[in-house]
């Protein structure tokens, strides 16, 4: 692409100037149309050291509204924190909300560049990388966001007279490092890595613009504010417009439909003691050992209203160190979290290497309440099961554990839980008007779990289906689904 792209031929400087001035006011203007469409906006800069990001990202935020847009500098090298996560997970915890900007000056580019320069990425680890950022943009701009991707291009002539001539003021000379003078001495082999990763990660729905940064900072500010103007005006344009169905690619493993799993599996008191006894010490002993190979674990719990989660889950909990778990009750998305993509608060709420997060509810919400109570489109819904799966792909190749569990009664053992909740003073809190509405639902949740079952149960993170008419029975299973899982990845961590 570096190679061969072609830029516009520069105008003179009075042409820029007057251009300048209407793009910067057309700017300023379509900020306020980003903010009344509630489009989210993410702006990535990237380029060649002293291309002159910074001072371009000065002049084209220059006349907007500062309550609206905000910048994200991100260095090249996770720091230890931010290495315990996946890949992506501190470029998606910055991502802007409905009606604002994101600039992002660099972004996972340089993160994936200077792995291969540093030889610290094999071929498979960037392949990885690639389809990991590919799968991320496309799910951005799938979900209503404007993804503009600039990379500020400059001569190695050039790059070095600005180096040196920064190198020499002693105000500037913090600008430059050693990197940015082994980019330019081995500029073939950057123009290369560069190239490469321009080409792998153009895409129609985020393509790059090649920003000619070789001609003074007012004429790349110029090309930045048209396209970047341009590009707003043609999502403002689309917004609204229905996104592609894409198809799963992910292995299936099959899960029967709710209506064929007997709940008749009961358990006993004494056994039932006997073997949480066992089970708690041997995950006791294992979250220590996950903790020490820095394996992290995400569990998942979805399940019929009264079905059991919480006591499940206070079983699970019980057997865990305190200080290396967490537990998410997922409720409705509060504003600052409805005004994100939809996966955004639980990439936030992700656990570190060697610990615990638990979800008591979780991102499936998406493809039942918010399908079957409208919150979102068909659309939206029917796009969410080959997202998902990608988002736990991602997980999974960062070497999480995840563990769903589908907690399932009938519909007369609801039934009894919510009377004897009705009844009993102490538990009335369990009981809301909401749970008897979505009771008179049944059939139309049955049904919409039974497709999420068999769309997003996958072969690297399956669906257990808890049978839980007999809690003891349910508790049981589910404890030891948790050992056998942690035990399987320490294993492979030997």
């Amino acid at each position: 692409m570096l190679k061969n792209v072609a830029i516009a031929s520069k105008p003179a400087k009075e042409e820029i100037s007057e251009r300048l001035d209407e793009e910067q006011a057309k700017l300023a203007a379509n900020q306020m149309r980003i903010r009344s469409a509630q489009v989210p906006v993410v702006v990535i800069f990237e380029g060649w050291g002293a291309a002159g990001k910074g001072s371009v990202l000065g002049k084209v935020i220059k006349d907007m509204d500062p309550r609206f847009f905000s910048v994200a500098t991100l260095d090249a090298k996770p720091t230890e924190e931010e290495r315990m996560r996946p890949f992506l997970w501190r470029y998606m915890v910055e991502m802007p909300a409905q009606g604002q900007f994101k600039f992002f000056d660099t972004c996972w580019m340089e993160e994936v560049t200077d792995g291969l320069a540093r030889d610290e990425l094999d071929g498979a680890a960037y392949d990885r990388r690639i389809d990991s950022i590919n799968m991320c943009e496309r799910q951005l701009v799938d979900n209503g966001y404007l993804v503009m991707k600039f990379f500020f291009h400059l001569s190695k002539e050039e790059q070095r007279r600005r180096l040196d001539a920064l190198s020499a003021h002693k105000n500037t000379r913090w600008r430059v490092n050693e990197d940015d003078y082994r980019e330019n001495e081995q500029y073939d082999r950057f123009l290369h890595i560069y190239d490469r990763y321009l080409r792998d990660t153009n895409r129609s729905s985020a393509p790059w613009y090649i920003i000619d940064a070789e001609d003074g900072r007012k004429w790349a500010t110029l090309q930045v504010l048209e396209f970047l103007n341009n590009g707003i005006e043609v999502a403002i344009h689309n917004r609204g417009a229905s996104a592609p169905l894409r198809q799963n690619v992910f292995p299936l493993k099959h899960v029967k439909p709710l209506s064929a799993i007997p709940l008749d599996k009961t358990m006993e008191f004494e056994e039932y003691r006997n073997q949480l006894k066992e089970l708690r010490g041997r995950l006791r002993m294992l979250h220590y050992e996950a903790y020490r190979k820095r394996i992290p674990v995400v569990i998942a719990y979805e399940g019929w209203d009264a079905a059991g989660k919480g006591g499940n889950i206070k079983r699970i909990t019980s057997a865990l160190d305190p200080r290396g778990y967490r537990v998410y009750p997922i409720a409705s998305p509060e504003p600052h979290e409805k005004a994100r993509h939809y996966l955004w608060r639980f990439w936030e709420r992700l656990p570190k290497d060697g610990h615990i997060a638990i979800f008591d509810r979780t991102w499936y919400g998406r493809v039942m309440v918010e399908r079957i109570e409208g919150f979102c489109s068909n659309n939206d819904w029917r796009r969410a099961y080959n997202e998902i799966n990608e988002f736990e792909h991602e997980l999974v190749e960062a070497g999480t554990v995840v563990i769903k569990f589908w907690v399932q009664i009938d519909s007369e053992t609801q039934l009894e839980r919510f009377t004897d909740r009705q009844n009993t003073p102490e538990k009335q809190w369990k009981i809301t008007d909401e749970d008897w509405r979505n009771r008179e639902k049944w059939d139309q949740y049955e049904q919409a779990v039974n497709e999420m079952l068999a769309r997003t149960s996958t072969t690297f993170a399956p669906w257990h289906v808890l049978e839980s008419n007999d809690k003891r029975y349910a508790r049981v299973k589910a404890m030891r689904i948790v050992v056998n899982a942690i035990e399987k990845a320490c294993r492979r961590k030997s």
